[in-house]
Formats: structure tokens, C-alpha cells, sequence
């Protein structure tokens, strides 16, 4: 039996939909038209936060205090020191927290409030620069910052125009768009990155290094140029790499012999019992060095459509290789 839904039902599903993607396309609006306006001040904005020697100090009341907090962790994972401070706790104590060597974001879309406003003297005579991101330019925020970042919206998402939508979501693209720019000014690194997210899978991928998953030593499958065939696939077969370096005296490497390249001599029909390594490796295999990141190697995998590479020392030894396998297993991929 189908069970059709009341027509109030569906007119209110209507309703929801209708205004879902009013609020989107307003809220996107709102970001397209920040686009147009950032200038000559946000980089003014970046060369004052790379200037000074403290921290970003955020500070915002009500919801653009809940960005606020979400810019200072952006802003602190990736590369530039910042905290969040509550502007009315500031008022009673929190202050202390604030140096001549810092700098003061601070966020209000009306740049008129009550609790920044009793800020503002003191922080002037302490001394640290402050950058008001506000929607008001003639607001007393704006007027009292040293520099001011136009986060301006023509109207909220809101149906009544009241409930901060628009104007967060702009609030949170400029933040996001200054820790980018500062993140790029710095030189920051993948490296860097995973440095401040040690844990789970993303810590695992960025600080995990070739030499932490390889294999080594004899686990490493390799011959020499004139290894009989036979003992090339026996030591394919021992070390469960599915490939065998050839190697000189030296542990130079000489080429390589894999399963795929077993399957197709033997689809040639070819003679292979009187062979020697150097008449079935072949050349130039894809190598890695060992100080290499391990998702470096993953990536030379799947760019190659390859499951195992081997990796050379600083000298261009052979001193180890590493498969999928090995990469599944550490959780690198």
C-alpha cells in the first residue's frame, strides 16, 4: 500500500528545499562579492601579521566570536602562532594574555561592540596593532584599527535579515583566506603541517618517511647480472616482493625483474631455462630515496600503475624497497 504524504507535508518539504537554496545562493553571493573587494588592505593584513614577533590574538563576541575561535585554530595549524581570546573575559583578567608583540584580529560584522569598544583604549596603550574585520568601515572598531578588512554583506540569509548567516560565512572565508596567504608568504610545508596534527590518519600519511615501512637488509630481493634464472625466481619467490633488483658489486642498481614481466616471456613463448638476470631485467626502474615521505612513494605507485619500488640510499645504493602492501599495512594508504 503506498502511503502518500499530506499536502501540508509536502508543502512544507516545498518551503524547505526553497529556502535551503536561497540561503546557499545568498551565502555565495555574499563570498563573490568579498572576492571583488579584497585588495591592497588584506595584503597590508598579511604583511602586519608576518611582521610581528607574538601571536594572532582573535578576538569576536556572539557568533563571530565562534568564527574567531575556528580562524585562531586555522590560523595555528598552519604555520602562524594565534590564540582565541573572549573579549569579556578580556574585561576581567584575560587581558594579561595580550603582549606588545601580538597582534589583535578583532571581528564584529556591526564593529559595534559593547565589549570590544572598553577594549580598545587599552589595547592602544599596550601597544599591539589591531586589524578590525568588520562590515562598517564609519564603526568604532574601523575607526579605532589600525587596519580595517571590509567583511561587508548586503544582506543576512536570514528571512527576518537578523540571525548572523551571510555575514559569518563571510567572516570565516576572509579568515580562511588570510591563513592561506600566510601559509604561502611562510613556505609552509606538508611537513610542517603534519608537525601540528601528529595524530590519526593524517599525521600517519605526512610523517610517516620511506624508511619507517621499507623493507631492508635481507629482505630486500636482489641478484646479480649473471644469477641463473632459476635463482632470480627463487628469490622473487622468498622475499614475497612479486620483483628482484639487479645489483652489482657494488649494491648499484642494474634494472629489475617483476611478476608482470615473468607473465609476458612466458606468453612469448620463450626459452627461459638457460637464462641469466641481465637477459630478462629491465632498465631504469622507478626508484625512491630512503629520506623520501612514504606517501611520496604511493604516489610514484599509483602514477606508474606499479606495486613496488625499490630505494636507494644518499649514494644511490640499493638498501631497501617498499610495496602497497607495506604502505596498506602502516596505514599510509
Amino acid at each position: 500500500m503506498t502511503v502518500t504524504a499530506p499536502p501540508s507535508s509536502n508543502r512544507r518539504a516545498e518551503r524547505a528545499i526553497a529556502l535551503a537554496q536561497e540561503t546557499l545562493a545568498i551565502e555565495a553571493n555574499a563570498v563573490m562579492e568579498l572576492k571583488g573587494r579584497v585588495g591592497v588592505s588584506f595584503a597590508q593584513a598579511v604583511e602586519m601579521v608576518l611582521a610581528i614577533r607574538g601571536r594572532v590574538v582573535v578576538m569576536g563576541m556572539g557568533k563571530s566570536g565562534h568564527i574567531g575561535r575556528k580562524m585562531a585554530a586555522t590560523l595555528a595549524s598552519t604555520g602562524t602562532p594565534a590564540m582565541f581570546v573572549h573579549p569579556a573575559e578580556a574585561s576581567h583578567g584575560d587581558l594579561g594574555m595580550i603582549t606588545a608583540q601580538d597582534l589583535v584580529l578583532a571581528i564584529s560584522n556591526s564593529g559595534e561592540s559593547q565589549e570590544m569598544a572598553v577594549l580598545l583604549p587599552v589595547l592602544k596603550r599596550l601597544g599591539a596593532p589591531l586589524i578590525a574585520m568588520t562590515g562598517n568601515a564609519q564603526s568604532t572598531m574601523a575607526q579605532h584599527a589600525d587596519l580595517w578588512l571590509d567583511s561587508a554583506v548586503s544582506k543576512e540569509a536570514c528571512p527576518l535579515n537578523l540571525a548572523p548567516t551571510a555575514s559569518t560565512t563571510v567572516q570565516m572565508a576572509l579568515g580562511d583566506a588570510l591563513a592561506v596567504a600566510l601559509l604561502d608568504a611562510r613556505g609552509f610545508r606538508a611537513e610542517d603541517f603534519a608537525r601540528s596534527h601528529p595524530g590519526g590518519a593524517l599525521g600517519r600519511k605526512l610523517l610517516t618517511h620511506v624508511s619507517d615501512v621499507m623493507r631492508s637488509g635481507d629482505a630486500v630481493p636482489k641478484v646479480t647480472p649473471d644469477a641463473r634464472f632459476s635463482d632470480l625466481m627463487r628469490e622473487m619467490s622468498a622475499k614475497g616482493l612479486g620483483a628482484a633488483a639487479i645489483v652489482d658489486a657494488s649494491n648499484q642498481v642494474l634494472g629489475i625483474f617483476t611478476d608482470g614481466d615473468l607473465r609476458r616471456l612466458v606468453e612469448q613463448g620463450r626459452d627461459l631455462r638457460d637464462s641469466v638476470a641481465a637477459d630478462v631485467m629491465h632498465t631504469g626502474p622507478k626508484t625512491i630515496g630512503v629520506l623520501a615521505l612514504a606517501v611520496e612513494a604511493a604516489d610514484l605507485m599509483e602514477r606508474n600503475r606499479i606495486n613496488s619500488v625499490l630505494v636507494l640510499d644518499a649514494d644511490g645504493r640499493l638498501c631497501g624497497a617498499v610495496s602497497s602492501n607495506d604502505l596498506m599495512r602502516a596505514k599510509v594508504i
